[in-house]
C-alpha cells in the first residue's frame, strides 16, 4: 500500500514515516509539508492511505479531508494529530482512524491494518503478487523487456528518466520510481534516496559521507548515495 503523510512538522513526519515503513503491507511512503503539496502529490499518483494532521500552516486538515473524501473515494483517511478534541468531526469527514501524537507503533500498525482489512481481496492479491513475482516487464520506446528482479542492482531517476541498472545492462523504462517500488519485494529492495532504489543483496560496502549521509558501493563498483532521511532505514535493513 502507498502512504502519504501530511504534516507541517518535519520531525513528526519523519517519525510517522519510520513507523509506517515497519509494516509489511506498506510499499511506499511519501511526505508533504502542506495541504498544497499534498494536493499536488495526490493529483500525480494514487495513494491508499493519507495520514493527515489537522492544524496545518496553510489550512484545516478536516476541511481538506472532506474534500478528499469526495474527490478520491478510494483514499483512506487517518487523522494524525496532537489534539484529541477533533475526533468527532474527523470521523464525520469519513476518517477510518484517528491517532494521537506522540505516535505509538502499535497504533500506527492498527490503523494500517484497518485499511488493509477493508481493501478488496482482489486488490490485496494483486499487490502481493506483483512484489512476489520474480520477473517484471518494462516498456520503453515500444520495446518490452523482461527482467529477472534478482539481476537488478539499483534503480535511479536521472533527468526525469527511470534507469534500471542490472548485472549486464542499463535499461530505461516508462515507470515512476514509486511504481517501480511497488513491483519489487521490500525484503530485497529499499529506497535510499528520493531518486534511488537499491537491491540490498548487491550492496558490498557502506561508507559515511558528508553531513550524516552515506554512500553505497554496489557489486558492479558503482556508487549510490543515501540521503539523511533514509539512513535509519538503510541501517536497519543492513543490520547496522
Amino acid at each position: 500500500m502507498k502512504v502519504l503523510i501530511v504534516d507541517d512538522e518535519p520531525l513528526a513526519r519523519d517519525e510517522l514515516a519510520y513507523l509506517a515503513k515497519q509494516d509489511s503491507h506498506v510499499s511506499v511512503v511519501e511526505e508533504a509539508g502542506s495541504i498544497e503539496e499534498a494536493a499536488k502529490k495526490l493529483a500525480a499518483e494514487e495513494f491508499t492511505i493519507i495520514f493527515l494532521d489537522i492544524r496545518l500552516d496553510d489550512g484545516n486538515g478536516i476541511n481538506f479531508g472532506k474534500q478528499l473524501a469526495k474527490k478520491y473515494p478510494r483514499l483512506k483517511i487517518v487523522f494524525a494529530t496532537a489534539y484529541d478534541q477533533y475526533a468527532l468531526p474527523a470521523f464525520e469527514a469519513s476518517a477510518v482512524d484517528y491517532i494521537l501524537k506522540p505516535f505509538e507503533e502499535s497504533r500506527v500498525k492498527e490503523a494500517i491494518k484497518r485499511v488493509w482489512a477493508s481493501s478488496k481481496p482482489a486488490e490485496r492479491s494483486v499487490q502481493l503478487s506483483q512484489a512476489a513475482n520474480p520477473r517484471m516487464s518494462v516498456t520503453f520506446e515500444d520495446q518490452t523487456r523482461v527482467i529477472n528482479k534478482r539481476d537488478i542492482l539499483y534503480v535511479e531517476v536521472n533527468n526525469g528518466d527511470l534507469v534500471i541498472t542490472t548485472k549486464s545492462q542499463k535499461i530505461q523504462a516508462k515507470l515512476t520510481l514509486t511504481k517501480m517500488g511497488q513491483l519489487l519485494d521490500p525484503q530485497d529492495f529499499l529506497k535510499v534516496h528520493r531518486s534511488f532504489l537499491v537491491n540490498l543483496n548487491e550492496i558490498k560496502k557502506v561508507e559515511p559521507g558528508f553531513n550524516h549521509t552515506y554512500e553505497l558501493t554496489m557489486s558492479n563498483q558503482e556508487k549510490v548515495p543515501v540521503s539523511r532521511s533514509f539512513v535509519t532505514d538503510m541501517k536497519q535493513a543492513l543490520g547496522m
